[in-house]
């Protein structure tokens, strides 16, 4: 079989796969953000938390709950990890720096998971499973939370009413972000994740607490591994769109990616809830053929990408590509270049950052498109949780574009977006790309951090271009030769990934609110059908266009320059 006819092959499986889990896992989660019914352990957490789960919270209530939990997130993962030199359970490992456990605890606890450290040479057992292990579930958690308080925002009646689903709730409330939080990792990832790590424990990928081992002699000395619980952090990290490898090499490791089969089955971990949670939201809109909308939008994109990314890397340009099939350097011959194009644009379109080959090592436009993938603000699926409400952030912007072309107010599911709602929406499109250029231009400006660059030219500014791409974007991939353990990156970095996090969350929820307050507007002949492949062109055209004249002159500068030039 031709590696072509190879990649070609996995796809079709990807899809059918995905195509098989959407139905039963999307109507499953809106079960499970509907009931109003709760577990005994769920009760037994409440309790130990003090929260009342069946108490209706509005947008700044719901916004508290996100930004308390995750700021006591921070401060727990950041002692933890000060304090490993004097834990149990560390296999020897000294305690982290103060500003790289900063980026760190900063970086997992956004669903960023960027790395700056080697995951087998710092972490030990601890810190990796009672503390990035943790993060993998509950970060996925509060973006699906979020997700979901505005799918009720757009289900509302803008009354007293059940509506959105389980408990009714008054004008403007939102659900309970607790019971959301809670719900997601005790019925969905946690169960999701053990059938995932026996798959990956059959498949070969370690499980166990073992210490360092000294694997054999070689020239110039000997080689060393540890073990850990490898699979169970594997499936979360995919699962949750987190991305943080349990060894520096991430999925490009054998102990966590050993065959094709695995590499295949990481892939549909990372898209399958992403893609499963459009049916969550038709069905809590009582639409399913909107979310048909947003699910063909998404495939649209992630099929798209993953077709030119193929393309670029099997073009063959000379006989070092002739003879291997496409660009091999800095891919696994285990898994091809096929594979690796749909692993690389699967995790830079969600918010995974897991890599099965190293994106320095693609073509200059195959790592343009990796990059791209994250501009676009990673909607297509996009992470778990936080691609939905990107993606209707973005119908929200498209459905204001066609009402300014008809002359007439748009609506989006019934709701009028007015003024307030554009602003909203406007915000929330405009902080990452004002945190990526501008952190971009300050590193290349200053003298210090390009020091920290392997390569110059356009490679280099790529380099620098990606990195802040990925943590601005909370996905965490890294573009590879570049140094990013200073002060400087490790600082600016986890700023970076804060803000990116957190300050669309406040305009997701704000914008929730605000369609909460009101009361569903009757369909007329004027009503854009949004549930019409009319739509999904408009919606794709829109994505497009605002992401290339936002990011189009950096993109120029870094991996478009050096894709023309070879």
């Amino acid at each position: 079989m031709s590696p072509v006819l190879a990649g070609v092959s996995q796809l079709l499986a990807l899809v059918a796969a995905l195509a098989l889990a959407h139905r039963p896992l999307g109507d499953y989660m809106a079960r499970v953000y509907s009931s109003d019914r709760h577990l005994r352990v769920e009760k037994w957490i409440y309790k130990g938390i003090g929260a009342d789960p069946d108490t209706g919270m509005r947008r700044s209530a719901y916004l508290r709950g996100v930004l308390a939990f995750s700021a006591a997130s921070v401060l727990f993962l950041y002692l933890l990890q000060r304090l490993q030199g004097v834990l149990p359970g560390s296999m020897g490992f000294s305690s982290i720096g103060p500003d790289q456990a900063f980026n760190t605890a900063v970086s997992f606890v956004t669903n960023t998971n960027w790395q700056s450290y080697y995951g087998e040479q710092a972490m030990g057992h601890v810190v990796q499973t009672a503390g990035l292990a943790v993060q993998n579930f509950v970060s996925a958690a509060v973006g699906m939370a979020v997700a979901v308080a505005l799918v009720r925002g757009f289900a509302s009646l803008g009354s007293r009413t059940a509506a959105s689903g389980g408990t009714p709730v008054r004008a403007g409330e939102l659900g309970n972000f607790w019971a959301d939080l809670v719900r997601g990792v005790v019925r969905i990832l946690l169960p999701l994740s053990v059938v995932a790590a026996i798959v990956l424990v059959a498949c070969g990928v370690l499980q166990n607490f073992s210490g360092i081992h000294e694997v054999g002699q070689f020239t110039g000395g000997s080689q060393q591994w540890n073990g850990g619980a490898v699979a169970s952090q594997e499936a979360i990290k995919e699962l949750g769109t987190n991305g943080g490898g349990y060894f520096n090499a991430n999925s490009a490791h054998p102990f966590e990616n050993p065959t094709p089969f695995s590499n295949l089955f990481e892939i549909f971990l990372l898209l399958v809830v992403p893609f499963s949670l459009t049916r969550t939201f038709g069905r809590m809109v009582g639409s399913l053929r909107q979310g048909y909308a947003i699910l063909a939008t998404m495939a649209t994109i992630w099929l798209g990408f993953v077709a030119l990314m193929m393309w670029t890397e099997f073009a063959h340009h000379g006989p070092a590509f002739d003879l291997a099939g496409g660009a091999l350097e800095g891919k696994e011959t285990r898994f091809g270049v096929g594979a690796s194009s749909i692993f690389a644009v699967s995790t830079t379109l969600t918010s995974t950052g897991a890599v099965d080959s190293f994106h320095s090592s693609f073509t200059g436009l195959g790592g343009g498109i990796t990059m791209l993938g994250m501009q676009l603000g990673e909607i297509a699926p996009g992470g778990t949780g936080s691609g939905l409400y990107g993606m209707l952030i973005m119908a929200v912007i498209a459905v204001f574009i066609a009402g300014l072309m008809v002359g007439r107010t748009p609506e989006y599911l019934g709701k009028k977006i007015g003024t307030r709602e554009i602003k909203f929406a406007a915000c929330y499109l405009l902080i990452t790309p004002a945190l990526v250029l501008v952190l971009t231009a300050a590193a290349m400006a200053l003298p210090t951090p390009a020091d920290s660059m392997t390569n110059s030219g356009a490679h280099g500014f790529s380099e620098i271009l990606y990195a802040y791409t990925s943590a601005a974007n909370n996905n965490g991939s890294a573009f590879a030769g570049l140094n990013a353990d200073t002060q400087w990156f490790n600082s600016t970095l986890g700023v970076a990934m804060l803000l990116g996090r957190f300050l669309p969350m406040v305009f997701v929820l704000a914008l929730a609110g605000s369609l909460a307050e009101q009361r569903p507007v009757p369909v007329t002949a004027g009503t854009l059908r949004t549930e019409k492949p009319l739509f999904t062109g408009l919606l794709v055209g829109a994505i497009l266009i605002i992401t290339g004249l936002t990011y189009f002159p950096a993109l120029a500068l870094g991996p478009l320059a050096e894709g023309l030039a070879s």
